[in-house]
């Protein structure tokens, strides 16, 4: 399952005004070993989106940056804003950076901010249980940024709200526990049982389509991408289901969450999916996705005739076995 380090999906904008943190003067600098000059990109992370807000001049492999920035909080450095960036938790501690460009920063260091040290030694720590992570460092931003990007999506809106209660009460007004927030009045609205969030969006060729008026006996509205490889090798379980039961009144609905439309109608082609295809090419900032919680693919909804949710993220066997049990 993809996830990528995703984009506004959630109106962060309002969020963000009810932050109580306060703009402060940012002590970074840093070396880029492969690079002499050029620039470094300063990113604010919003939801799922880095957005640029500042650039650095590199002279002599050295940058710095003084600007005002809202503290504590994850921003991103990169020499090539096109590219996933280096995520770094900037606190009020002077930071230097060792920014290696190569693959994928993986190899960059990061010297002085406390919770940057957090960030990178919760990787020792992924396979705990997120409620035991959170007993350990309840009152860090870090640990509610990670409750919200590589927990969230895969918990229920219980176990959401069960963790939260787990934070210190000084996060309440954090972006990332305002999401949660957010997110799980979502869920609650795509839950199996509820009527599906309709929209339109443009296919391939540029026609508008409808989910409310192409539904069919049982739909599948399907979230994937072209640059999504758990998606592509999820498709050939989603052709064969639907060459099994279409004639039987099961459909597919794609979305795609890609940016790229040639690399869209590519994969289309490629993978032999013979079914109606929509994308508002917005990668993670499509609003179809957000009204539908997804902040993972491929992600799925079985909806019947009527647009009622009677199944969800059903892969491989278990959608074959939801549509013999519901088709037979």
């Amino acid at each position: 399952m993809i996830t990528k380090t995703i984009l506004g999906l959630i109106g962060l904008a309002t969020i963000l005004s009810t932050n109580a943190q306060e703009k402060k003067s940012l002590q970074l600098s840093g070396t880029t070993p492969q690079i002499k000059s050029e620039k470094v990109y300063l990113q604010q992370f919003k939801d799922k989106i880095f957005k640029t807000i500042d650039s650095s001049s590199i002279e002599d492999s050295k940058f710095q940056f003084k600007t005002k920035l809202k503290l504590p909080e994850l921003y991103g450095l990169s020499v090539d804003t096109t590219k996933t960036p280096l995520y770094i938790f900037l606190d009020n501690s002077k930071t230097i950076v060792d920014l290696d460009s190569t693959k994928f920063y993986s190899k960059s260091a990061v010297i002085g901010s406390q919770l940057q040290t957090q960030f990178q030694e919760y990787k020792e720590h992924s396979k705990e249980p997120i409620s035991d992570y959170i007993k350990s460092n309840p009152s860090s931003l870090v640990t509610a940024y990670i409750l919200y990007r590589n927990y969230a999506y895969r918990l229920t809106p219980e176990e959401i709200n069960t963790n939260i209660e787990l934070l210190d009460g000084s996060l309440k007004n954090s972006q990332y526990v305002q999401l949660l927030h957010n997110y799980v009045g979502i869920l609650d609205k795509v839950s199996i049982g509820k009527k599906a969030p309709d929209f339109t969006s443009l296919s391939p060729d540029g026609k508008s389509i409808n989910l409310a008026n192409n539904l069919t006996k049982y739909t599948l509205v399907d979230f994937w991408a072209s640059w999504c490889g758990p998606c592509r090798r999820e498709n050939p379980n989603v052709v064969a289901a639907y060459q099994k039961y279409k004639a039987k009144g099961f459909s597919v609905f794609g979305v795609s969450l890609d940016k790229s439309k040639d690399n869209w109608i590519a994969a289309i082609k490629n993978d032999h999916l013979d079914w109606l295809q929509v994308s508002e090419l917005k990668y993670w900032g499509s609003e179809i996705a957000h009204d539908y919680g997804v902040r993972a693919i491929p992600s799925n909804f079985l909806l019947d005739e009527n647009g009622i949710i009677v199944g969800k993220n059903l892969r491989g066997e278990d959608l074959n076995n939801k549509l013999a049990e519901l088709l037979q």
